[in-house]
């Protein structure tokens, strides 16, 4: 029993904690703050349990379950640790680190730490405590076989997997499941009548009852039944689960956009709006889209021109920290795949008031540029107004105009924008951005929904118009809020890793080339690299080694340039409909011609790092699908020969991608022929020990496809005829055109 003065003397203590005005801003009764928690715990200098902790800082009994559940939050979040005797350790105390777990389709592991340090191999032993994405407590114990650092999971504080996407089975009677995601090297067993409806060889969702632990499996039950394997469209109902892709709206969402006005209204046209209904906007986009976000118009003005671009107010629909603002937060962007959309926003908005549709009133945002004759950019203005696009045109149709005329009015205006086109690319050149050739594809389907064809689809200069419109209306929106000193997110590119860029120097060289630029090359040297390979046989070839020496573009508060557009400084502003940083760009605009600025409930360095989370998950989602259907594509052309050229090489053989069908599949080492082969990595090349047989990015082969497995998604081939041996020191790649229907890293990053 505490006496009165001991009672009244923690009181004070707790009275003491420095963030206690904070805390109580949060909370109508605060409890001690995480960090006096920590700062109680380290004076002590020992392990305290709980009950112990809460005489200290005076928690009375009805405040017992909350104190208890911070305690749980602090150990989540890998500040505290409670043992086995159930004390709450303080971690720094421990020499412990967290971090997040990486699995491996092959059993084995890593763990991620969070300070930023080097990953950690973690065997197939351990790996059965914890699931992929699971954040663990962990102990390096030394170096594994191969010298990697190792880990050994002390504690798991968050299991991240609830629910799994899987396959169900029943074999001799016992249900169990195989997730969908290989990184889930665990079966999950089906607890006893858990299987629902399910069939054996079903696609299901399990919701697991009990996570795994060093000798037990994991369990679960089946909620939901998916369907077939092999059903229409189950490609995707796969890949939105596996990549844990929002994919329903909440109830506060839908009805919000329910009541969101379906037309501009009045009281809508306030005084600091501008009309431009009567200004011949026009959009121009692809066949198949449906939601418009950008309209184009320009003039003539002395020698240059007037360019302006309008883009969808989403932000005036959208308000910060609404039912729509926190959806849209979740998803991050829009996911395109083949035949089928995950809208950032619902169909309302995306499709209905803030898609700047023909011949309708719309709120927009708008840059106002003035555009000298050399493509600089002398002057821009930013401000709201009210349009109607006086057209919805389509990429072809335009290309077709500029090519071949039309009667159509508003070809003058085309006419216009595709001379400041001409003006903007030449600026372009001199600047030096980095402009990669590819041609992507597209694929076509039957009524039953598979693919029926696939094929190539080139952009023409409609597209690149459009691009460079929305380049100059990007870096317009950089630039304004750097004059005005308002944090936002930059969508940033840097330049080359030291490591990429030694293995770039290395392939080049056998081919007779040179990156200008040392160890420091710029975009303009990228550029010059570039038109010298042009006209030559390997250029598909060398092009591809560039792309791959970048590294990957990503949203950040802090501005260090793009480096493959040549951009000092470059934001999103041009696509709220399907992007959130774009909404995020709106929001500081307005809100510093409002004189204001405008404050996100989360810091921005939070908002680009989920962001940039949000745009990968969209990739490794869309790329899962595109690769499972061409998978099934090609499953009724087993044994059936083809032509292609090596697209990539890898110490387990090459992949060739085929030249007609646009589709990608392996060649494993051990198909190269009676050798030992080995890796090079710096020719990019698998070379033959004995034989000097050689095979190198680039290389045209004739390969018969042996297998099309749905479950990994993976297209096996064999050579069909053993090509001539060629010499090791052979100077240049083979001729090869690439075609892809992924775009290149950053060249495009204008939309």
């Amino acid at each position: 029993m505490v006496s009165k003065q001991k009672k009244q003397k923690n009181f004070s203590l707790r009275e003491q904690d420095p963030y206690l005005a904070r805390e109580r801003e949060k909370y109508d009764h605060p409890l001690p703050s995480r960090e006096f928690i920590l700062q109680q715990l380290e004076n002590e200098g020992a392990p305290m349990f709980p009950d112990e902790l809460a005489a200290l800082l005076d928690i009375q009994t009805d405040e017992m379950s909350f104190f208890v559940r911070r305690l749980r939050a602090m150990e989540r979040e890998g500040q505290v640790m409670i043992n086995r005797k159930g004390a709450v350790c303080v971690v720094d105390k421990l020499d412990l680190k967290t971090g997040r777990i990486i699995g491996h389709k092959d059993g084995f592991g890593f763990i991620k730490p969070d300070d930023g340090s080097a990953d950690l191999f973690v065997g197939e032993r351990e790996m059965h405590k914890v699931l992929h994405g699971d954040r663990v407590m962990f102990r390096q114990v030394g170096m594994d076989r191969r010298g990697r650092p190792e880990g050994s999971i002390i504690e798991v504080i968050e299991r991240v997997n609830q629910s799994v996407v899987a396959r169900l089975y029943c074999e001799r009677g016992v249900w169990f499941a195989v997730p969908e995601d290989r990184r889930l090297n665990q079966d999950i067993l089906i607890e006893p009548d858990g299987h629902a409806d399910g069939e054996h060889g079903q696609v299901v969702m399990v919701e697991l009852v009990e996570q795994p632990s060093r000798h037990k499996q994991p369990m679960g039950r089946v909620i939901q039944v998916l369907g077939n394997y092999a059903d229409a469209g189950m490609e995707i109902e796969i890949a939105l689960r596996k990549h844990d892709l929002p994919h329903e709206f909440s109830e506060g969402a839908l009805e919000q956009a329910r009541h969101t006005p379906k037309k501009v209204r009045k009281k809508d046209l306030t005084a600091d709006r501008r009309d431009l209904r009567d200004l011949p906007l026009v959009t121009i986009d692809g066949e198949t889209a449906r939601d418009f976000d950008d309209a184009v118009y320009c003039e003539p003005q002395g020698k240059g021109f007037r360019l302006v671009v309008a883009i969808a107010d989403v932000s005036h629909y959208v308000q910060p920290g609404d039912a729509l603002d926190l959806t849209s937060i979740e998803r991050g962007n829009s996911v395109y795949f083949p035949r089928r959309v995950i809208p950032m926003l619902p169909e309302a908005l995306s499709n209905g008031i803030c898609s700047l549709n023909p011949e309708v009133e719309r709120l927009c945002m708008v840059c106002d540029m003035n555009i000298n004759s050399r493509g600089e950019i002398r002057g821009y203005t930013f401000y709201p107004a009210v349009m109607l696009s006086k057209a919805r045109l389509t990429y072809n149709q335009v290309w077709d105009w500029l090519q071949h005329g039309s009667e159509h009015p508003m070809l003058p205006h085309v006419q216009n924008l595709y001379a400041l086109f001409k003006v903007l690319l030449a600026s372009r050149n001199r600047r030096g951005a980095i402009d990669f050739e590819t041609t992507e594809t597209q694929m076509l389907f039957n009524e039953q929904g598979k693919i029926e064809r696939i094929v190539p689809v080139t952009r023409n200069d409609a597209h690149r118009l459009i691009e460079e419109c929305m380049l100059a209306a990007n870096v317009c929106s950089a630039d304004f809020l750097l004059k005005h000193t308002h944090p936002c997110l930059y969508r940033v590119h840097e330049g080359p890793t030291p490591e990429k860029l030694e293995v770039l120097h290395g392939f080049l060289q056998l081919a007779g080339l040179t990156l200008p630029g040392g160890d420091a090359p710029t975009a303009k040297d990228y550029a010059k690299l570039m038109d010298k390979i042009k006209p030559r046989p390997d250029a598909a070839v060398l092009q591809t080694m560039l792309l791959r020496s970048l590294q990957q573009a990503m949203y950040s508060p802090d501005n260090v340039g793009h480096f493959g557009l040549a951009y000092e400084a470059y934001t999103h502003f041009t696509s709220p409909i399907r992007r959130y940083p774009d909404l995020l760009v709106h929001r500081a605009i307005k809100a510093i011609l409002q004189g204001g600025q405008y404050t996100p409930p989360q810091t921005w360095a939070a908002l680009g790092e989920n962001c940039s989370m949000t745009e990968r998950r969209a990739d490794d989602a869309t790329r899962d699908v595109d690769a499972w259907l061409k998978c099934y594509f090609m499953r009724d052309k087993v044994g059936e020969v083809f032509t292609g050229k090596i697209s990539a090489v890898t110490s387990f053989g090459v992949f060739v991608l085929l030249d007609d069908v646009h589709i990608e599949g392996l060649l494993h080492i051990s198909e190269l022929g009676k050798d030992y082969f080995h890796f090079d990595m710096q020719r990019q090349a698998i070379v033959g020990e004995k034989s000097g047989m050689t095979f190198k990015l680039g290389d045209a082969l004739a390969v018969k496809v042996v297998r099309a497995d749905l479950e990994s998604a993976k297209i096996d081939f064999v050579l069909s005829a053993l090509p001539k041996a060629k010499p090791q020191d052979a100077a240049e790649p083979a001729p090869r055109k690439r075609r892809s229907s992924k775009k290149p890293a950053e060249g495009n990053d204008a939309a």
